[in-house]
This record gives C-alpha cells, structure tokens and sequence, in this order.
C-alpha cells in the first residue's frame, strides 16, 4: 500500500509541472491561464503564435505522461499499480499542486501514459486525433473522439484491467472539456485558424 501511496504522489507530482506555463515563460509569452482560452495547453500556446512553444508544450506534456508509467511498468507492472500510476499523472496535469490547481485539460498527457502503457493503441489515439482534426480542423472535437475510443483500443490488446483506468482518464477528459462540448452542440466551437 505505501508503495502505491508512493509512486501515485511521485507521479502526481510529475504531471503537475505545467509545460505550458514554463515555456511560455522562457519564450516570454504571456501566461497561457490569463490569456487566450486560459487553459495552459498547447493548442492555446499555439493561438498565442508561437508554433515552437507549442509544440515543446505538446512534447512535454506528453513525455511527462510516459515516464512515470514507463517507470511503474518496470518496477511492478501490477494493473492496479500501473493504473493508478496513469490517472495520478494525469491528474497532476489537470490540477498542479505546483501552479494553484490551474491545470490543461490533459490530452497529450493521457496520450503519452497511454502510449506508455501500449504504443500500438498510442497510435491509434494518434491516429484518429489526426483524422478528426483533418476533417474537422477542431482540436476539441479530436481529442473528445480520441478519448472515447481509448478505452476500446487498450481493450484490443490488454484486458479489462487496464481499461478501466483508461476508461476514467476518459471520463475526466469530457469532464474537462464540457464547455467545449456545449459549443460544439451550438456549432460554435472555433475552428483552427479561426479566432
């Protein structure tokens, strides 16, 4: 148990470094939760016109979504373990104990843990983010349909286990992107580009 304990707050801790928040300071961009969408992700980082800070926010996002889930998987590759190791970084992410709990809405970590866990359903995640936004240019709308499947994927090549923290991670990103949902019900969720 104080091993879980461990490792969960470890992990925590990791998904509470915003990048967004860092990198628009060392590009000198205003802070990405005061301006813009004020989520500190990089989809806003990339409407602040920086695509070089947005894209370090994406990567490392992501990467802080891998580590500790490739860590744990080392270490004690226990579903539950590894379970709670993936919704305690991303966690982290949505509410940083580092940045007054003004966190993103956690997508490019959930993909990083989830790649983490499984590359194969990582690509796919990836890959149908990529043919949403192709047709749709809407980032949220991507991510959402991402999200949906996510647990479906995990389920194609790891059991049940492992797809219900992934199936949460899930349910937290629609939690976090309601406001994005009700916008998309009202066909006026922006398209990229748009303002």
């Amino acid at each position: 148990m104080w091993e879980l304990i461990l490792f969960c707050l470890l992990a925590y801790c990791m998904g509470s470094i915003s990048s967004a928040v860092l990198v628009c300071r060392l590009a000198g961009l205003p802070d990405p939760r005061t301006t813009g969408s004020h989520n500190p992700g990089a989809t806003n980082v990339l409407r602040l016109g920086n695509k070089t800070a947005a894209i370090a926010t994406l990567l490392g996002d992501a990467i802080k979504g891998v580590i500790p889930v490739l860590c744990i998987s080392q270490i004690n590759p226990a579903p539950l373990m590894v379970g709670s190791v993936m919704i305690a970084v991303f966690l982290g992410h949505l509410y940083p104990v580092f940045f007054r709990f003004q966190g993103g809405k956690g997508v490019a970590t959930a993909v990083g843990a989830i790649s983490a866990l499984c590359w194969p359903a990582g690509f796919l995640l990836l890959a149908t983010w990529g043919i949403v936004f192709f047709l749709s240019r809407i980032s949220s709308l991507s991510a959402l349909v991402a999200a949906a499947l996510a647990p479906f994927y995990i389920g194609l090549f790891l059991n049940i286990q492992f797809a219900i923290p992934v199936a949460i991670i899930s349910l937290f990103l629609f939690w976090r992107h309601r406001a994005n949902i009700i916008r998309l019900l009202e066909n006026s969720e922006p398209r990229m580009g748009q303002k």
